[in-house]
């Protein structure tokens, strides 16, 4: 099979990951980046080993662990008393169950492993300040516009992001609905707090109406915090709102005094603000030669830490699907049909999960009493799955 030609749109991690799978099938690639630089606004990112196991395949375990945190639990703790509900053993342990490791990662640092890896491969072209202005399906191939001209390809990969150009082009603009729930996420430098303080392990705190959640990123260096909360009001939808700190204090009074130690020293040019929206599953993502990925098909709440994991895990698959078949058509229907349920089950799974963490009284009891066990079975089913086997296996289907 000769190969392919691909146009993607969006040079975030899913993008980069998808280019990277698809090189190195050699495939020739052009990414078109609208920013005018790769970059991430400053947040934490959990990777977990589903998508590690991508990313080591790739032979980038090196430039990860040069700049990444491995946790050594994930803890559940009570909002005000600091009780703790439950916990899930990673570092070590995560390795010998699920073969591959857990990281906790700056975003900004994943995306500069992905963008050298991508700057290195002599089959990706990485186009900055180069959005996505339309598209045209053909029978054999599509054409893409683009800020800075116009180009052919045999097929288009949508992997940019929530409000996809990509995705509005082939089904329209969608409908969100907000949550009624608020994101605040913020970065604190380990310096300005108490040694000790914060343990090597990813810590949920749960409460009525909220949660919180801190994790080591940079090697230690510091605190990933998101504090979610539930509110109306406010409704923007964007990863680069910035956010105030005596509102965000306010959001989280009461709160255990772990949690007021770290709004009180977060470095306010790290604070953002953001209103989470639901989407309903797509029944389909793609048609023809143009498919979609990531957030782009299966926008995810942020209650399983498995957003970026979902796209890494779809460019492994849309990889294995188009390597060997010249019905190209067929293999992005096949791409679609391997990733579609699990990706549903993933984003009703962090809907649910946006409910359960918020329960109050006899409610919230009886998950913490459920906790431990149902919190197994579902890391299991999430940490297990190997996307660069899915495409031989037939159990996927």
């Amino acid at each position: 099979m000769r190969p392919l030609k691909t146009l993607v749109a969006g040079g975030g991690i899913g993008g980069l990951a998808a280019a990277l799978c698809l090189a190195k099938r050699g495939h020739e690639v052009t990414v078109f980046e609208q920013a005018r630089e790769f970059g991430e606004v400053g947040a934490g990112i959990q990777l977990s080993p589903n998508c590690t196991r991508v990313l080591h395949d790739l032979g980038l375990e090196g430039p990860l662990r040069a700049t990444a945190f491995e946790p050594q639990a994930i803890q559940f703790r009570n909002w005000r008393t600091g009780r703790v509900i439950g916990q899930s053993a990673l570092g070590e342990e995560a390795v010998r169950r699920f073969g591959f490791p857990y990281y906790h990662m700056h975003r900004a640092d994943l995306l500069r492993v992905l963008v050298n890896a991508a700057f290195a491969s002599p089959h990706i072209t990485l186009l900055r300040d180069a959005a996505v202005r339309r598209f045209d399906p053909r029978d054999t191939q599509v054409g893409l516009t683009a800020v800075t001209g116009d180009y052919d390809g045999d097929l288009l990969v949508g992997a940019d992001g929530i409000h996809s150009v990509v995705r509005a082009g082939l089904w329209g603009d969608d409908r969100p609905r907000f949550t009624g729930c608020v994101a605040w996420r913020a970065l604190v430098p380990v310096e300005r707090l108490p040694p000790g303080l914060i343990r090597p392990m990813a810590t949920a705190w749960w409460g009525p109406g909220g949660h919180f959640v801190h994790y080591f990123v940079r090697h230690g260096e510091l605190v990933n915090c998101v504090g979610v909360i539930e509110k109306s009001g406010w409704e923007v939808e964007s990863w680069t709102e910035r956010g105030d700190h005596a509102e965000f204090a306010a959001d989280f009074v009461g709160w255990h005094d772990e949690i007021r130690r770290l709004i009180d020293n977060v470095d306010s040019h790290s604070l953002f603000k953001w209103a989470l929206h639901d989407r309903e599953p797509m029944p389909r993502w793609g048609k023809g030669r143009v498919t979609l990925l990531g957030d782009a098909c299966h926008p995810t709440l942020p209650f399983m830490a498995q957003g970026a994991a979902m796209a890494i895990e779809d460019a492994a698959v849309l990889a294995g699907c188009v390597a060997g078949d010249q019905d190209l058509p067929a293999a992005l229907q096949r791409y679609e049909r391997l990733r579609r349920d699990r990706t549903a089950r993933v984003q009703h799974g962090s809907r649910r999960n946006a409910t359960l963490f918020h329960l109050a009284g006899f409610k919230a009891w009886l998950r913490n009493r459920a906790t431990g066990r149902v919190a197994g079975r579902t890391t299991d089913d999430l940490y297990r799955y190997n996307a660069l086997e899915a495409v031989r296996s037939k159990t996927h289907e």
